[in-house]
């Protein structure tokens, strides 16, 4: 029965525009940073270092202004993913080059990336590139017009966990009251034309519902067939009113794109490939010798996927204040932060004392970053005492850091006693030199 149900063969139309599209939103993505000043901003200003995640210390910008050639190349593997040329290396160069750089800095840290990330590897297992392609007009075996039905369960499924958890981690106070919504429409006041009109008390109600709702709702009402039409143009007011508003480059747009496998797939083809591809409909199964394989590779992907936004839950505190658990959870737009940091440094032996100044080491958008996230604290007191032994000084590091969450008066982050050169970092685990919250 199971075999049945996922290799059933279906229309391939939305998997094959879909490719196109997003293979021309990647390449977007990668020289729109080069033209808009992300790179330079944020992997070459910075005097010293990045901030990687902890265990990719090895993954560093490469000099110069090579990352701007890094990311052109990167976006020439976009434009093959749109041609389907060589497809499957294309997308495997274009995921593994979008990874380093993810897993290199995270001053810069967004969800959408993490996104951006798994579906390149989702990607590259999809057989996106058996129709409207180079690779099929090179090489005829290739072309197919169907595809078993698991792979358009497999992208469905994905995203409704992305949604659900986005929703579900608004079910807390602060976003329940409109305190965030408040502060997040607060910082856009200057906007020209919206700026004012984003001020009315009536926005704050509106965004807190909207936004939860929606991120709960939308998948199950473009499955459903009665509310598709209606939810697709919530959809693009939505997208649209993400993009801009808070400027989060081509997600929106890759969001939207995403809805091609809720609508018939006689109206993808129609739509879009009418004198180019045959539509499918003959629903033959075929149950390849590998279905086991395919089934558990898919089982393992869900466990992962479902399990890794409830680790937060295993730690001790609240994750607002902590971080711990927040990356890869689909936490998106839930807190503000803000606070202050000072790093004193004491020499083994002597009375001297030293305070850091961080304009030395870290450009502007790392100093806002670390002064709320731990586990960055962390990491720079271990460059400053990598950096003093160099010298052959052996260094104590005190961390004074004091934290705002979402407008409330700014509470100690880090024991100031704890000596954070001789810290451990715990991945698994409650850090104890991070001071604890009141937020419960």
């Amino acid at each position: 029965m199971l075999n049945r149900w996922l290799f059933k063969h279906i229309d391939n139309s939305a998997l094959v525009v879909f490719r196109i599209l997003f293979g021309l939103l990647i390449t977007l993505e990668a020289w729109g940073a080069i033209f808009s000043g992300w790179i330079q901003r944020t992997l070459i200003d910075p005097p010293k270092f990045t901030f990687n995640f902890i265990g990719f210390e090895f993954l560093q910008p490469l000099p110069g202004d090579l990352m701007l050639w890094y990311y052109g190349l990167m976006g020439l593997f976009g434009v093959f993913v749109m041609l389907g040329f060589k497809y499957r290396l294309s997308i495997f160069c274009y995921g593994l080059m979008w990874a380093g750089v993810y897993l290199m800095q995270k001053s810069s840290y967004n969800n959408h990336y993490y996104l951006l990330m798994l579906l390149c590897m989702i990607m590259l297992f999809l057989p996106a590139h058996r129709h409207i392609s180079l690779d099929a007009i090179r090489n005829p075996s290739l072309r197919k017009i169907s595809m078993p039905r698991w792979v358009w369960i497999f992208i469905v499924l994905q995203l409704w966990i992305v949604y659900t958890y986005a929703s579900v981690a608004k079910f807390y106070p602060d976003w329940l009251d409109g305190t965030v919504p408040d502060i997040l429409m607060k910082s856009k006041q200057d906007y020209w034309l919206v700026g004012d009109f984003l001020q009315q008390q009536w926005i704050r109600p509106v965004i807190t519902w909207f936004g939860l709702i929606f991120d709960l709702l939308i998948i199950p009402l473009l499955l459903w067939r009665k509310t598709r039409v209606p939810a697709f143009l919530l959809a693009i007011f939505f997208h649209l009113f993400n993009s801009v508003i808070f400027q989060i480059g081509i997600f929106p747009y890759l969001s939207l794109a995403f809805i091609l496998f809720f609508f018939p797939t006689e109206k993808i083809n129609k739509w879009f490939l009418r004198k180019k591809k045959p539509h499918y409909d003959k629903g033959e199964i075929i149950v390849p010798s590998y279905n086991k394989a395919i089934i558990g590779i898919l089982a393992c992907w869900f466990i992962i996927q479902i399990s890794l936004p409830l680790r937060h839950w295993f730690f001790q505190d609240n994750v607002l204040w902590t971080e711990e658990g927040h990356r890869l959870s689909w936490r998106m737009m839930l807190r503000s932060k803000s606070g202050s940091s000072r790093f004193k440094l004491v020499e083994k032996g002597t009375s001297d004392t030293l305070i850091v100044n961080k304009f030395d080491y870290l450009s502007k958008k790392q100093r806002r970053a670390i002064n709320s996230k731990p586990d960055m604290l962390w990491q720079f007191a271990q460059r400053l005492e990598e950096e003093y032994a160099e010298q052959g000084k052996e260094i104590e590091i005190y961390i004074d850091a004091k934290v705002s969450v979402n407008g409330r008066t700014a509470r100690r982050l880090i024991d100031p006693k704890v000596d954070m050169a001789k810290a451990e970092w715990s991945h698994f685990s409650h850090n104890d030199w991070i001071l604890p919250s009141d937020l419960d």
